[in-house]
C-alpha cells in the first residue's frame, strides 16, 4: 500500500473511532490502539506534507457537538486537546524544547482524568453556563442543569472576579460505577463498559434527576479566563480555586528539569492502580501563565503542554477454574474464572479462553498466574502465562470428550477449532434455541425472559420452538405451579404468543437459528422465496440466487430443510397457525427508486427505522455505510464520519425536509 492510500485509510478508519468515542460514548478500541493509529498519521503526513488536508484528523479537535441534554452553545475559548507522548525520550525532548524557548521554565505533573471535559462559567461569582468540549472549536453542549448537581460543581464562589471560565473533567469514581451498574443490573438494563462512558452518557442525558443518583465527581484542571484578578502562574490559580471550594487536579508537582519531570510521572504510573477514580496518563504543563502566552497554540493543541501515555494496563491473576458452557449451536466455550483484578476501572474476574487451540497456545491449566488485560479497554481478555509462578502437578488443561450439561459425546468440527455436543436434545442448545427464536430479530415475543424459557424447558413443556405455541394448552398447569406468574401474566405473555403468529415469514425464518441467516439474510430470501414452503423445496443454486447468499449459506439452509426432525416442527408450526408466507410491499415509484440511500445523525421527526422503511417504501435501498454506489446521504443533528465521507465523494446530503420533499410526501 503507498502512503497516500495508507494516509486515506487511517484516516477513514480513525474519523469512525473519534465518532464512537466523542459523539457515542461507545469506544471499541483501546485508547493506546487509538493513539498508535493517529501517530502513524502523524508521521505519514510530516513525510508527506502534500497528503495533509485540512479535513484530516490530526488537523482537528475531535468529537462533533450534539444536542441531547441542552442547546449547542458557542466557546468562549477553545477546548483543545492535548498533544499525546509515549516514551521517556519524547517527554526529554518538550522539556528541552520549552527551555530552548523560555527562560528558565517551571512544570507542572498531574494526574490526566478519565473523563469528560466540561467548562463553568462564572459572572460575579454565580455559575451561568456550564459546557461539553463538543467539536473543541466552536461549539459545546449546555449542561449547566446536569452540572448543578454534581457535588464538586458549585453554583456560588466565596470571592470572585467579573468572570471566571474553568475547566475540568467530570469522571465517576469506581465506587460509584459499581452502584449504577448493580442497578442496572437489576433493572434489567444495560450495564456501562467504564465509569468514562457512564460519566459522559449521564452528563449528556436530560434527566438532572439520573445525574445527580450516579454521584459524578469533577476535577479543575485549567483557568480558561479571568477578568477583574489576575494570575501569575497555574499553581497560584490552582490555590485560589481550592479557596473557592472547587476541587482541583489531586498530587500535581512542580518541577525544574527533564529528571524531575520524569520522576513525577513514573510516581503517578506508579500510583494508579491505588487510586479510586481512573486515570489514562500524566499530563506536563508549563507553570507560568506569561510563558503560556509566549508559546500559544496550534488550531488543535497548545504548544505549552503535553499528555504522557502509558502503556495498556495488564494485571496478573491466580486461575481458580475452567468453566464451560454450551452455545444454541452445541459449540463448547471455555471461560477463564480467576481472582478479581480491577482494569480499567472495573473488577474483572472472567475472560474467555475461545477454543482448545487457544488453551494449547497459552499452555494453561488451572492453577497458573495469567496476565490479564482489557481488550478496547472494554473486553477483559487473557495475554500469556507466567510460568515462572507454575506449581508442582501442573497439568495443562483440555476440554473433555462428553457435554458439561447432557453427557453427550463432543467432537471437533471439521477445519474448525469448534468443539460441539453432538446431542440435539442437549438442553443448553435447546434453550439458546428458544431465547433466539423468541429475541427481538426473531419472533419478537416481549415479555418471553430467559428465566421462563429455563423453567418452562426444564420443566418440559418445551423441547422445539413448535412448542412455544403449544403452551395454551398447559394454561391452567402453568398458573398453578407460577411457573410464568400469576393469571394475569400468564394470560399476557399466551396473547403475545398468539399474536406472533402474525409475523412476517421472515421473522419465522430468522428464528430457525439457521447457521448464516441473520434477519438480513432471511429478509432477503423471504423477498425472494415469498414462502417457506417454496423455500424447503429450494436447490443450493437457486438458493444462491438471492442476494448476498453464498455456497456455505446455502448448503446450511438446504441441510436445515433436509432434516425430517426440522421438517416435522415447521409441520406443526404450521398446524398451530404461525404465519409461512412473506406479503410483498408495495413499492412506489420515486426519485430515489433503485438508489442507494445511507440514514445517519438525529433526524428531526423521523426514527431511523422510520427513514429506513421509508426508502424502502419508495423502491429504495438502505445501506448502512457510505460508498461510491451511494446515491444519497440522508443527513440529521451529530451526523459524523459518513457525512465527512459523503462531502468527500460528492454524494448529495439531504436534510429530513429535502428527503421529504424529494418524495413528495
Amino acid at each position: 500500500m503507498n502512503p497516500q492510500e495508507r494516509v486515506a485509510e487511517l484516516k477513514k478508519t480513525l474519523e469512525y473511532h473519534i465518532d464512537r468515542y466523542y459523539n457515542q460514548d461507545s469506544p471499541e478500541i483501546s485508547d493506546y490502539e487509538y493513539d498508535m493509529l493517529m501517530q502513524e498519521l502523524k508521521t505519514l503526513e510530516k513525510e508527506h506534507p502534500e497528503l495533509v488536508t485540512p479535513d484530516s484528523p490530526t488537523q482537528k479537535v475531535g468529537g462533533v457537538a450534539k444536542r441531547q441534554a441542552g442547546v449547542l452553545v458557542r466557546h468562549n475559548v477553545p477546548m483543545l486537546s492535548l498533544q499525546d507522548v509515549f516514551s521517556k525520550e519524547d517527554v526529554y525532548h518538550f522539556v528541552e524544547e520549552m527551555q530552548e524557548q523560555l527562560n528558565d521554565p517551571e512544570f507542572v505533573v498531574e494526574y490526566k482524568i478519565d473523563g469528560l471535559s466540561m467548562s463553568l462559567r462564572y459572572e460575579n461569582g454565580s455559575l451561568v453556563m456550564a459546557e461539553t468540549r463538543g467539536d473543541g472549536i466552536n461549539f459545546g453542549e449546555d449542561v449547566t442543569a446536569n452540572a448543578k448537581v454534581i457535588g464538586d460543581v458549585k453554583t456560588k464562589l466565596k470571592s470572585a472576579p467579573e468572570y471566571l471560565e474553568v475547566r475540568g473533567e467530570v469522571y465517576m469514581k469506581n465506587e460509584a460505577f459499581e452502584r449504577v451498574n448493580e442497578r442496572q443490573e437489576l433493572l434489567g438494563k444495560k450495564t456501562f463498559a467504564n465509569p468514562r462512558n457512564c460519566a459522559a452518557g449521564t452528563l449528556r442525558q436530560l434527566d438532572s434527576a439520573v445525574t445527580k443518583e450516579r454521584e459524578l465527581s469533577l476535577f479543575i484542571f485549567n483557568i480558561q479566563q479571568v477578568r477583574g484578578m489576575e494570575f501569575s502562574t497555574h499553581t497560584e490559580g490552582y490555590e485560589y480555586l481550592k479557596k473557592q471550594g472547587l476541587t482541583v487536579i489531586d498530587d500535581y508537582k512542580i518541577c525544574k528539569n527533564a529528571d524531575e519531570v520524569w520522576e513525577a510521572i513514573c510516581a503517578i504510573g506508579e500510583n494508579r492502580g491505588k487510586l479510586e477514580y481512573d486515570i489514562d496518563g500524566a499530563v506536563v504543563k508549563i507553570n507560568r501563565y506569561a510563558d503560556r502566552e509566549q508559546l500559544g497554540a496550534t488550531s488543535k493543541v497548545p504548544r505549552w503542554a503535553v499528555a504522557y501515555k502509558y502503556p495498556p494496563e495488564e494485571k496478573e491473576a491466580k486461575l481458580l477454574d475452567i468453566e464451560l458452557s454450551v452455545g444454541r449451536t452445541g459449540r463448547i466455550t471455555p471461560t477463564a474464572v480467576f481472582e478479581p483484578v480491577r482494569l480499567c476501572g472495573t473488577s474483572v474476574s472472567r475472560a474467555t479462553l475461545h477454543n482448545q487451540d487457544f488453551i494449547d497456545e497459552l499452555d494453561v491449566g488451572i492453577g497458573d498466574t495469567i496476565v490479564v488485560y482489557k481488550s478496547g479497554e472494554i473486553i477483559p481478555k487473557v495475554k500469556q502465562v507466567n510460568k515462572e509462578k507454575r506449581e508442582a502437578g501442573w497439568t495443562k488443561f483440555v476440554i473433555p470428550n462428553v457435554c458439561p450439561v447432557c453427557g453427550a459425546k463432543t467432537e471437533r468440527e471439521k477445519d474448525t477449532a469448534d468443539i460441539k455436543c453432538t446431542s440435539p436434545n442437549c438442553p443448553a442448545q435447546l434453550e439458546r434455541h428458544i431465547m433466539n427464536f423468541v429475541g427481538r430479530d426473531a419472533m419478537d415475543i416481549k415479555g418471553f425472559g430467559t428465566v421462563y424459557i429455563e423453567e418452562l424447558v426444564r420443566g418440559g413443556y418445551i423441547k422445539d420452538i413448535a412448542d412455544v405455541y403449544s403452551l395454551k394448552e398447559h394454561r391452567e398447569e402453568l398458573i398453578e405451579k407460577g411457573i410464568i406468574g400469576k393469571e394475569k401474566n400468564t394470560d399476557k405473555l399466551l396473547d403475545t404468543i398468539e399474536k406472533s403468529k402474525e409475523n412476517d415469514a421472515y421473522k419465522l425464518l430468522t428464528g430457525f437459528g439457521i447457521p448464516n441467516v441473520g434477519k438480513a439474510a432471511a429478509k432477503n430470501i423471504m423477498k425472494h422465496f415469498k414462502d417457506i414452503e417454496t423455500l424447503s423445496h429450494a436447490s443450493i443454486d437457486e438458493l444462491q440466487d438471492v442476494n448476498d447468499i453464498g455456497e456455505v449459506s446455502a448448503e446450511c439452509i438446504r441441510r436445515f430443510f433436509l432434516d425430517e426432525e426440522n421438517r416435522s416442527v415447521i409441520a406443526r408450526l404450521k398446524e398451530s397457525g404461525v404465519n409461512m408466507s412473506t406479503e410483498e410491499a408495495e413499492v412506489l415509484e420515486s426519485p430515489i427508486s433503485g438508489k442507494t440511500v445511507v440514514v445517519t445523525g438525529t433526524l428531526p421527526t423521523l426514527g431511523r427505522k422510520e427513514a429506513q422503511e421509508l426508502i424502502e417504501k419508495y423502491g429504495g435501498k438502505a445501506a448502512g455505510s457510505v460508498s461510491k454506489k451511494t446515491d444519497y446521504v440522508l443527513a440529521g443533528e451529530a451526523a459524523g464520519s459518513k457525512l465527512t465521507k459523503a462531502n468527500e465523494l460528492g454524494i448529495p446530503v439531504l436534510n429530513e425536509e429535502e428527503f421529504k420533499t424529494l418524495l413528495g410526501i
